[in-house]
């Protein structure tokens, strides 16, 4: 089994703070949906079991689109997405790679992952949420 390491993150502005278990070398997916491009959103999915939030969970809002089934919380005085539930992974968390610090982090690759053709994707990406 791989170690896990805790790694922390937050948004620009500190008001968001979070944690996560996941091991030093990681796969990150970068998503062409139309949100996720527009707003270069880099994922790290995790379980809910691997993800506490520290602080600022009264000052997030949350958006939904479409289905309304991802649930993305975006703080409220830097307008910043750190981490969200995702469609695909309504049991985990995706976390911005963008806002992890990385001082844990020994090495990544970043995958390509076709959110223009979701259905497909998600078989993929929906067991990166499981233990």
């Amino acid at each position: 089994m791989t170690e896990l390491n805790t790694h922390r993150g937050s948004c620009h502005c500190k008001a968001v703070t979070w944690e996560i278990r996941a091991p030093a070398e990681l796969s990150i997916n970068e998503c062409d949906c139309s949100i996720c491009e527009m707003i270069g959103f880099l994922h790290l999915i995790v379980p809910k079991s691997r993800f506490k939030l520290l602080t600022g969970g009264d000052n997030m809002i949350t958006y939904t689109f479409n289905t309304g089934i991802a649930q993305h919380y975006i703080c409220k005085t830097c307008g910043v997405k750190s981490f969200y539930i995702p469609r695909s992974n309504p049991d985990g968390y995706s976390i911005n790679f963008r806002c992890l610090d990385r001082t844990n982090v020994a090495d990544y690759k970043i995958v390509s992952c076709k959110g223009l053709t979701w259905e497909q994707a998600a078989v993929r990406l929906a067991l990166l949420s499981k233990e």
